[in-house]
């Protein structure tokens, strides 16, 4: 019996949210009392199991092959197939992004086994795995009860579980495994990458700053002539007015729906059930008013800051702290603040 814990990689390098679902791993395979196993394939996959080792593996299953060299669903799921049927894990985690949902997916179906999603609270009881997951656009918290005869697949929800510290002497057991499938046996080719620029990482943000349909309040007066003037002051205060808070807290540019919508801000900042969910440390939703769509991206933020001219906006009853007033005021000044005892 073991945990298995999959690390998604990209171009050789590890993908940093893997190492929240080896904390979490880690936990389990305690309480259950057996070994917690890495899985890395792929590209420069040896590195990369010593750094799963430095985050609390005990051994990690290597699979260095030409054929795993980039991400392909098939190539990819027939191998955790193998292994899941070969060891018989307790359970398979990995960090609920759009290819370890997939991927965890797919094999579940292949073994006949159970597939959790979204889970951000994770315990043992009894040598059973218990979860709590939001449903219903996040508005009810769901328990659930893993299988106790046969593997579980968990995806865990991004940022919702702490990873280990890293002990720079490590030394996992490291086994080499042989790929599933050949290349003649795969239909799907990877030609290239098209890189994204200035791509928005909602998902990994720490500290997120949002805006809402009022970032057109701009008290500042579009250039003569200007199309959509609404649309002007909305864009200019996300630029000069969000931004710059952003840039001292190192945060990333959130939206809500209605801001997107409008044509104010692109649909890779949306948070919400129809765009991202994210659980950073600090949330910071600037002139939304909090419609239960919106709230089902952001609840599970670790602390919610709320700044609304609307003293009855939804938004106050999730947030941990609120500031009724005028965000072109309040934004510049606690930008100020920040500026002020960051040394910024």
């Amino acid at each position: 019996m073991t945990v298995f814990v999959w690390i998604e990689t990209f171009k050789g390098q590890a993908n940093p949210t893997s190492w929240e679902a080896l904390g979490a791993g880690r936990m389990v395979a305690d309480r259950l009392g057996v070994p917690l196993t890495a899985l890395v394939f792929g590209e420069n996959a040896s590195a990369v199991a010593a750094e799963a080792g430095q985050y609390g593996a005990d051994k990690v299953l290597v699979a260095d092959d030409a054929t795993l060299k980039d991400y392909r669903l098939e190539a990819y799921a027939a191998l955790l197939t193998k292994l899941v049927q070969e060891y018989q894990p307790k359970a398979v985690l990995a960090v609920g992004t759009a290819r370890g949902r997939e991927l965890l997916a797919a094999a579940a179906a292949d073994t006949d086994a159970g597939l959790l999603t979204e889970v951000t609270s994770l315990e043992v009881d009894g040598g059973v795995l218990k979860v709590v997951r939001p449903v219903y656009a996040g508005k009810v918290l769901s328990e659930a009860v893993g299988s106790a005869d046969s593997t579980q697949f968990i995806a865990l929800r991004g940022r919702a579980f702490k990873a280990n510290t890293p002990n720079a002497a490590a030394n996992p057991e490291i086994i080499t495994v042989q790929p599933a499938l050949a290349e003649d046996q795969l239909v799907t080719k990877v030609e290239r990458f098209a890189e994204e620029v200035g791509k928005v990482n909602l998902a990994d943000a720490a500290i997120i700053v949002s805006g809402g349909r009022a970032m057109a309040n701009n008290p500042k007066e579009a250039p003569p002539g200007t199309p959509n003037p609404e649309v002007w002051k909305a864009q200019d205060g996300f630029e000069n007015t969000l931004k710059p808070l952003a840039d001292v807290l190192g945060a990333a540019i959130g939206a809500s729906r209605a801001a997107v919508d409008a044509g104010y801000i692109p649909y890779a900042h949306q948070v919400g059930q129809t765009g991202k969910t994210v659980a950073p440390d600090l949330y910071i939703a600037c002139g939304i008013s909090g419609a239960i769509q919106h709230q089902a991206g952001m609840r599970t933020s670790k602390v919610i800051v709320a700044i609304n001219k609307d003293p009855e906006a939804p938004i106050f009853k999730l947030a941990h702290y609120g500031l009724v007033g005028d965000l072109y005021k309040i934004v510049p000044a606690l930008t100020a603040e920040l500026k002020k005892r960051l040394g910024k």
